[in-house]
Formats: structure tokens, sequence, C-alpha cells
């Protein structure tokens, strides 16, 4: 069979510009420190089989030497050699050796058996480093890196606590033999004083190396010190088949390391994940009791007895949904985040799902927060109720005081009048002038019964509506009772005593009683009119006011004939005093049938005409208010109108966004993440939609007819929008997460996307059984519609749906497709690399533990793990296999 050598072919691991014969003709030192360092390596081997060469090229022509090498160092049987010694028998031989090196994946190219058989060096020691890459060194591996890269980085992290080494190649970077130090002093540090150890002395450096390595670490001499400080530029192979034995003499450290490096992932994975927990139970305990302190703050509704006490409470409460309860429904929608994401970590590091303490599940905190809303709706209208009742309440109290006043004033003096006994020494014009001055009080006594009900039904009204101050009330009105009983009685009580007089006195004056039958329904027309005109008023609508308007129109119409009365009545008056001068009539000067005189007349009219105009005032301020309320009501509705369905159509897009694929999911998130910028920065558009709506409030406008949207719709909206895209930015960094653990590609993704979304029909973000099963059998997935298909689909539904919702996620479908191929660390694989730091021992000790792990890992073994009580424990022993499994089930760590 012909073999051919070709260096740049023969293995990955082989720098593809260097060429194995173009290097021997650059520099011919190389071939010597190549057949010393070839040489010794396979003395090495050879002499576990009794036998040794002495040269290289000569000892290999009969291929003997060559097949018992091969055997030594792979551990298996070659053909049966050819014992003859004929050239064709050595030919023969090397052929054997050369087939068994190409099943070993090795393609040789350019070195045949003829070239080794003659004795041509340059092939042997191109044979013979092909041997060294495949059997010493191609199955070197230090973080996924493989061969000459795995080597160089396994001696780079050797000596890196080491100043003045520097490992860059396999040439140079050895010249002053401080690297061969410094590898064998990081792992037996008692065979070397490394601080003895100068720069400037390669020789030196070099030798005891050499020395230490062949003396006490079974590593022949393959290098001369003399001939690496001497050449330029040390031969690499030379280099690295020496280094590689350093690797193989500390495989047992290095098994330590590894084991080490894979606790330490795991601890790093398990205290992370804690942190995760004692960060979710203390946010879900703050917002638990934030809400707890809430909830009856919300509930309370005991009202207040003043305006100001009420629209106080209006402002906390406006406080609170502007200002504190804004950051609770961001804790809340982060700890929902918090949450999924601890148990996505979780599933992805093969650990049980993490269960929050009693009261604190995620399905607690949403209940409660529940309650708070609860708690919350019907508050703020409560409290705009209570206003508009104290409104209404203040309102009937000032009118009651008015009316009372009004009232009280008139009944000044009645009581005494109606005692007087002027009527025993009066003339019969005098009596006849009592008599019809008293049925013009009967009169104007009835004409006030009707102000005395409204008093007493206003005050009525008032302890329905449980005024505050109903006892002062009470008592006016009960006073005001009891005074007009008095009066009745005591009217009657005259009018008796004026009829027995009566039929004494003849003389009566018709125009005084004329005057006063005609003066006294003006005279309370006039108190009615100034009663009005000082009415207070309270509208909440352009209507009303216009309506207000309107009515006081329509009494200025009126005064041109209440004017054409007053000059009737004042015309009586004139023509009584005209009678007195003409017959010399004796009347005392007044007139006895009324106290109305011409002069109150006047003034009580010149007091109405200054009100009419006070009147038109008020009410065109008014007017101008309700016009200023119309404003704000359009104001508010056409921005709640424009953000509304904005709201809306943004829940909507991400409904869409979240179910479509457009690139990779970076691509989406950051498509996700853009938009909720955009989102975040609409906030100043629902910031100036509650100053409107406070303002709409201050100005206690209770409805609107130009918007069917309230403030609460849009907060509502605008907190639902906040949390959907938080939680569809949170679903996709799972996915991301998901992906990356479980090795799940780019396109895998996409295809589990299309087929999930292809069968999520109704766009709900799950899929009910069969939608399930369809998809898995369109991705290929074997389940049958036999008893056996059934059985398996429904172990499949256990995995995905484990609280038998009926509906599988997008989340749990990834991590099934995923789960069966992930590399996951187990409870076995920690076990074992714990065994391997403690030395193939049952048990582990402290000394151990902080001597193979970083400082705050080892403690947190110590820690936790349960003492050993096996048969060979030893004072002090750690039982590292509890500790293991705990970390993989059910646990308090």
């Amino acid at each position: 069979m012909d073999h051919h050598y070709d260096p740049q072919q023969t293995n990955d691991y082989m720098q593809p510009e260097e060429d194995w014969d173009r290097d021997l003709l650059l520099d011919p030192a190389w071939e010597k420190q190549q057949r010393k360092t070839f040489t010794a390596w396979c003395n090495s081997h050879l002499r576990k089989a009794g036998t040794q060469i002495e040269n290289i090229e000569e000892d290999f022509r009969d291929g003997l030497k060559l097949m018992l090498l091969l055997e030594v160092i792979s551990g298996e049987r070659l053909a049966k050699p050819e014992r003859g010694k004929m050239r064709v028998h050595k030919i023969s031989n090397v052929n054997k050796a050369l087939d068994f090196i190409a099943s070993k994946g090795v393609k040789l190219v350019s070195i045949g058996a003829e070239e080794i058989v003659d004795g041509n060096v340059k092939m042997t020691l191109g044979m013979i480093w092909t041997i060294i890459l495949r059997f010493a060194i191609q199955d070197i591996s230090v973080e996924e890196t493989s061969a000459k890269e795995g080597l160089l980085l396994w001696c780079q992290r050797k000596t890196a606590p080491y100043k003045n080494v520097n490992i860059q190649n396999f040439h140079i970077s050895w010249k002053d033999g401080l690297g061969f130090c410094a590898l064998i002093h990081r792992h037996r540090p008692e065979l070397i004083d490394y601080g003895k150890l100068r720069k400037d002395d390669p020789l030196t450096n070099l030798n005891t190396a050499f020395d230490v390595a062949e003396k006490y670490l079974d590593i022949p001499k393959m290098l001369d010190a003399e001939d690496i400080v001497g050449t330029a530029r040390p031969d690499e192979k030379a280099i690295m088949t020496y280094v590689s034995s350093f690797y193989h003499a500390f495989s047992g450290a290095q098994k330590a390391e590894t084991a080490a490096n894979r606790i330490c992932k795991v601890l790093a994975v398990n205290q992370e994940n804690e942190q995760l927990m004692e960060d979710y139970e203390k946010l879900a305990s703050d917002l638990l009791e934030w809400i707890r302190r809430t909830i009856p703050w919300l509930e309370n509704r005991a009202p207040e007895n003043t305006m100001q006490a009420m629209q106080q409470k209006l402002e906390d409460f406006r406080d609170y949904r502007r200002l504190h309860k804004p950051p609770k429904v961001q804790e809340k929608c982060q700890l929902e985040i918090n949450f999924n994401t601890l148990q996505t970590k979780l599933r992805l590091s093969n650990r049980p799902a993490f269960m929050p303490s009693e009261g604190k599940m995620v399905s607690d905190i949403n209940n409660a927060w529940g309650g708070l809303e609860q708690a919350e709706k019907g508050y703020e209208e409560w409290l705009l109720n209570e206003i508009r009742r104290l409104e209404r309440l203040d309102h009937l109290a000032e009118k009651f005081r008015q009316k009372a006043s009004i009232h009280e004033s008139w009944t000044d003096g009645k009581e005494a009048m109606l005692q007087q006994k002027d009527y025993e020494t009066a003339t019969l014009s005098e009596i006849k002038a009592l008599l019809k001055k008293h049925e013009a009080f009967e009169s104007d006594l009835a004409a006030h019964q009707d102000r005395v009900e409204q008093i007493a039904a206003i005050a009525q009204e008032l302890n329905e509506l449980d005024y505050y101050d109903s006892p002062s009330v009470n008592a006016r009105c009960q006073k005001i009772c009891d005074q007009w009983d008095n009066l009745g009685a005591l009217t009657q009580k005259r009018r008796e005593a004026l009829e027995r007089t009566e039929k004494l006195l003849e003389t009566i004056d018709q125009l005084y009683l004329e005057y006063a039958k005609r003066a006294a329904p003006f005279n309370n027309w006039m108190e009615g009119a100034m009663e009005d005109l000082q009415d207070t008023f309270i509208v909440h609508t352009i209507e009303e006011i216009q309506g207000l308007t309107t009515a006081h129109e329509q009494f200025k119409a009126t005064l041109p004939d209440a004017d054409k009365e007053r000059q009737a009545i004042l015309g009586i008056h004139n023509e009584v005093s005209k009678i007195v001068q003409t017959y010399h009539v004796n009347m005392a000067g007044t007139n006895p049938y009324t106290t109305i005189t011409p002069q109150e007349i006047n003034g009580k009219w010149e007091h109405v005409r200054q009100l009419v105009p006070r009147r038109d005032q008020a009410l065109m301020e008014e007017h101008a208010r309700q016009q200023q309320n119309e404003r704000l009501r359009k104001q508010f509705g056409a921005q709640a109108n424009v953000i509304g369905p904005w709201i809306q159509t943004k829940m909507e897009e991400i409904g869409r966004i979240s179910i479509e694929m457009h690139g990779t999911l970076e691509d989406q998130l950051n498509h996700l993440r853009q938009y909720e910028k955009s989102i975040v920065n609409y906030k100043p558009k629902i910031d100036q939609l509650e100053g409107d709506h406070q303002q709409i409030q201050e100005a206690l406008i209770f409805d609107n007819k130009h918007t069917n949207y309230t403030m609460e719709h849009i907060r509502v909206g605008w907190e639902q929008l906040l949390t959907t895209i938080a939680r569809t930015i949170n679903e996709v960094e799972n996915q991301i997460l998901t992906r990356d653990a479980k090795g799940i590609s780019q396109e895998q993704m996409n295809e589990f996307r299309a087929s999930f979304n292809h069968f999520d029909r109704d766009h709900s973000g799950t899929l009910g059984p069969e939608e399930f099963k369809a998809c898995l059998i369109s991705l290929g997935y074997d389940i049958g519609n036999d008893a056996q298909g059934e059985a398996e689909f429904a172990r499949i539904m256990s995995i995905v749906d484990p609280n038998r919702m009926g509906v599988v996620t997008f989340q749990a479908f990834i991590d099934f497709m995923s789960r069966e191929t992930a590399d996951t660390d187990t409870a076995d694989q920690v076990m074992a690399s714990f065994k391997i730091l403690a030395g193939d021992k049952n048990y582990i000790t402290v000394d151990e533990l902080r001597r193979e792990l970083p400082p705050d890992q080892a403690e947190y073994c110590i820690a936790r793990m349960a003492p050993y009580n096996g048969r060979d424990a030893v004072p002090g022993a750690l039982d590292y296999m509890s500790f293991s499994t705990a970390l993989y089930g059910e646990s308090d760590l």
C-alpha cells in the first residue's frame, strides 16, 4: 500500500501555513532538536515493552519497533509482523504500521514505506510527529478548543499567576525556561524554589526543569538546554511534544480542576437562584404589605363634615393614583417577570420549580391586587358624591339662614304689637282703622305662611342629608315655628277683641283701607323680589344657567307694571292726604290700617332696582364659568377620544408582534424594546390628560357628553398596556435564554414558532391538546392513534401541562422540544466531580474544599454539607453525595 504524508492535511490542529519539509530546510538545527525529542518520547513508551532505540531512522527501518511503539501507545494489537530480513518483509511491516495510523483517521500523504525502510530522516521524523500528534496531543481539549490551541490555552492558564512568564506560542516563549519551571511549580511547588530563578539565566532554568521532570515526574529529557538557548527559534514540534508530556503527567490534577470547575458552575447557579428567590420573597412581601395598608384606607367611607376636608380626601386619592400606585403597578409587573425568569432558569439548570412562601404566589399577589382594585372601585365616585352632597348641604344651609333671617326680621316686634291694648281708648274711627290694620296684618301673616313652610322644608332636607350642624338648624327652625304658632294665637285673640269693639265704631277710612290692601301685597311682592334677587344658586350646565337667565329676564319684563302699581298705591296715599287736609280729619298723621309707608315702598323699590344689575352680573359670571366648564369637557373629550383608541390599537399591535416572526429573537426583542420606548414616550399625553381631569374635578364637573372614556378607563388601559409590553419582552427574553441554554438554532426556533402560530388559530398564545398534537405531528413527531400513541401523548401532556390547565404555552412547548437533547448538569455529574476532588473517597474534608474551590463557593458548601457518617468517616468528614442530590431536588439549599 502506498502512503504519502501531507502535514497540512494530517490534523486540523497543525498550522496551515507551516510545511514540515520547509521547516527543516529553513533551520537545520530543528532536525537535531526533533531527533532528540522524538527519540526520547518514543523511548518513554518503548521502555514499557523492555526495549529502546538509539537511532530513530535506523531502528525503525525494519518496522518491528515501529509496530511495537504503536501497540504500546494505543493499547491495541497490530497485525502479525514479518520476521524476515529481506526488504520486502521490512516494507510489509512499515505498511502495517502506516495502515494502523491511517485507521485512526490520519491522512498520510507523501510518506511511503520505502522512504522509512531506506532510512529517510525527514520522512521518519514526519511519521513520528504524526504519531505524536494523533496519540499525545489530539485528545487535549480546554474550553471546547482542541489539539494545539487547547494545549496552548492550558499552558497560559497554568502560568497566568507568574508575572514573568508570557506563553504565546510553542517556540520563543519557552527559551528562558521559566515556562517549564512555572508548570512544575504550579502543580508541585515543593520541587522548585521558583523565587530564586532569574529570567536572565535561561540555561539554569531549563536544566532545572528538565532534571526535576525526569527525576520526580518520570518525564525523560527530550530537549537540550544549549540547543534551545542557541537557536533563534526552537523547533515548535519538539516543544509541543515535551509540553504534552507535562499535560499528561498532570492529568490527574487536570481532572480535579475540571471537577472543581463543574462544581463551581453548579454552585454559582444555585447561589444566583437563591438570590433571585430572596429578591422575589422580599418584593412580594413589600407589595403585599403595601396592599394590606392601602385597602383599609380605600374602604374607609367615613364622611367629613366640611367641603374642605372632603376635597382634601379627593386630593389625597389623586396623589395615590398619580404618584403612589403607578410604581406599585411596575413592581407587580416586575414581580411576575422575575418569577417567570427564575422558573425558566431553574428549568434550564435542571432544578425543581420555585415554590414561594405561603401566601406569596403570583396568584396570591394577583388576588390581593384584585382586592385592592375592588376597594379602589367606587372610592372616587363616593368622594365626588360626598362633595356634591356637602355642596348641596352648604347651599341649603345658606338658604335656610337667609330665609330665617328675613322671617325673623319680619316677626321682630309683632308679638308686642299684637299684645297692645290701644283699642281700649281709641275712637270709633281708630277702632275701625285698628280692625282693618289687623286684617291687613292677617293678610301679611298668611303671606308669610309659605316662607315658614319653606324654612321647615329646608330644615327637614338638611336632616335627611345628615347635615353636621343639624341640631342648631333644628333649634332655630323650632323657635320660628313656636313663634309662628304664638303669632297665630295672638292674632286670633286680638281679632276677637277688635270685633267686639267694632260694633261701637262706625267710622272707617276707605282710602287708608284700600291703601293698606294694595300696599301689603305689593310690599310682599317687593320683599319676595328682593329675596329672589339675593337667592343663591348652583348649576352644573350652560342649559341650567340659561334657564335662570331667562327667568330673570322675564322678571325684569314685569318691572314696568310693578312701577305702575307703585305709582297707583302712592296716588292713594296722596288722595288720603288731600282729604285730611281738606276736611281736617285727625288721623294722627299715620295710616291706621298699615305700617307700610310710602317712604318704605320707595326705599324697597329702589333696593329692588339696585339688586337687578347685581343679579345680571352674577348670572353673567356663572354663565362664563359654565362656558369654561364646557371648554374643559370638550378639551378632555378630544384628548380621551384619541388616547383611548390609541391604547387599544397598541394592545392589538403587541398581540400581533408576539405571534409574528420577523428576523431573529434578538431582532424581535430590539423591535419590542423600541416599541416599549415609543409607548413610554407617550406618557406625557397621559399626564396632560390627568391634568385636564384634575381641572374638571376641581371645577366640580360630574359628567361629560363629549366622550365615553373616563379617566379610570384611560388609567386601567395604560397600566394594562405597560404590563403587556413588559410581559411580551420578558417572554422573548426567556425564549432567548431557553434557545441559548438548550442549544436551539435560530432556524429551529423559527420553525417551532411558525408551527405553534399555525395551530394557534385564535391567537391566544396557547394550544389546546388537539392543536398541540397536530403541531407535534407537523414537526415529525410520531404519535399514533393507537393505545400506545395515546399513552405517549398523555405522557407528553403531563410534561407540558403539569397543572392540567388544558392548554400548552409557547414556553412549555419550547422546553419540551429541547429538553431531551439538552446538555444539562445532573446530580450524578456533580457527585462524580466531588469524588474526583475527594480522591475517590466517599466523603470530602473542609481542607479539600478550601484547596480546590474559590473561597466563597467553598464556604457555601461547608455551610450546607451534612456530616458524613459512613464506616470510613474521619473527624470533620462531609457528605458530598446528599449535598449533590439536594442541589437537584426538594431542599432548603
